[in-house]
């Protein structure tokens, strides 16, 4: 049970978020100052996976967790609100100065090249993680902005498809975002983008047709977010020309890219058992994968603690709680993400894991 004021420490920490979008300012600030800016490109890569989990393991897990007679207070707390929505301004602000840095003529090729892979994987955090706190939200205006930051990494399908595909269907084989037990990510994440970005077209179109309109119809609400993409892009490309452009997309491909890869992490191996009725078990926080190191889920919104998350998909981040008979990864998602590039390393890690399984299968 969280103490108040252990839970007043966590509050303060979840400024901790901001500091991936500081990364790039810090990089370009420290190359400036010290030399080497095509170097100092790669920073963010640098602490995000190789400093943040040293230190999520050194720090350790988190501790606390709030009963659920004080779940209901939490939530109606609207500084944790204010905190995501935040969000929207500073990543776009930090698109834009990002782009003019990869468009002038400081960085070189390798600079450039580690600047928008940087960016990519911050706008994945930023802009993906908190779009995905945001989307779940009955209030509109928050559900708004969380497509808006899914618009500006080009993926606002996600908003449709992971609310009402992934939380229907999650750890069944109708789910484009549970990767199967032996699957490795690259496979994974080949099949799951268009997968998942037609499962969004489908599943819009459907709303529609109960409506009675044609999916081409204007109410159709994945114009909006392709259509805000667009804009950003076009926006980009005026003030930067066709360095603007490639910036756009790549930090898109980049971003959406790895949410695929968190997703992979999120649900390897787990499945909702079938019933007499052909229907699946409800979903609990048994069929999702959880993390409880503390650094770590400052800097996510809590993202890490999944498995409650997928049992009240619309609690707050700073409401989520831990079970420990809950699927545990051995680390957090950082370090996970490491790991899972290199499938043979990810297999003799993970398949022992999971539930009603051996590392044969």
């Amino acid at each position: 049970m969280a103490t108040g004021f252990a839970q007043k420490t966590k509050g303060l920490g979840y400024l901790l978020a901001y500091l991936t979008p500081a990364l790039l300012p810090i990089s370009y600030g420290l190359g400036h100052a010290l030399g080497g800016l095509d170097a100092w490109a790669w920073f963010p890569i640098a602490f995000l996976f190789v400093l943040l989990p040293l230190a999520d393991h050194l720090l350790g897990r988190d501790r606390s967790n709030p009963d659920e007679s004080e779940v209901a207070g939490l939530e109606q707390q609207p500084y944790y609100r204010w905190l995501t929505l935040a969000c929207l301004p500073l990543y776009l602000a930090l698109m834009v100065w990002s782009c003019a840095v990869f468009a002038g003529p400081e960085l070189g090729v390798i600079g450039k090249l580690g600047w928008l892979i940087s960016q990519g994987v911050i706008g994945g955090v930023l802009a993906i993680n908190v779009g995905h706190e945001l989307i779940h939200k009955a209030n509109r205006f928050e559900q708004w902005a969380g497509g808006a930051l899914l618009a500006s990494v080009s993926y606002g399908g996600f908003k449709i498809e992971h609310v009402r595909g992934h939380h229907v269907h999650v750890s069944t084989p109708m789910d484009a975002s549970s990767a199967r037990f032996g699957q490795d990510v690259y496979r994974f994440v080949w099949r799951g983008i268009p997968r998942n970005v037609r499962a969004a077209f489908a599943l819009e179109a459907e709303r529609l047709r109960r409506l009675g309109l044609s999916p081409w119809h204007w109410r159709n609400e994945l114009w909006y977010w392709y259509g805000l993409s667009l804009s950003f892009a076009l926006l980009l490309t005026w003030a930067f020309g066709l360095s603007g452009t490639l910036f756009f997309v790549a930090q898109s491909v980049w971003a959406f890219v790895s949410l695929e890869i968190i997703n992979y992490i999120e649900h390897y191996g787990l499945e909702r058992a079938r019933l007499a009725d052909g229907r699946y078990e409800r979903t609990t926080h048994l069929h999702s994968w959880n993390s409880n190191f503390l650094l770590t889920n400052w800097m996510l919104f809590q993202l890490q603690r999944h498995s409650d998350h997928h049992a009240n998909a619309r609690r707050r981040y700073q409401a989520l709680r831990h079970f420990d008979d809950s699927p545990q990864l051995p680390s957090g998602y950082a370090g996970m993400f490491l790991l899972a590039l290199v499938p043979p390393l990810w297999f003799k890690v993970m398949n022992h894991r999971v539930p009603g399984r051996s590392p044969q299968g």
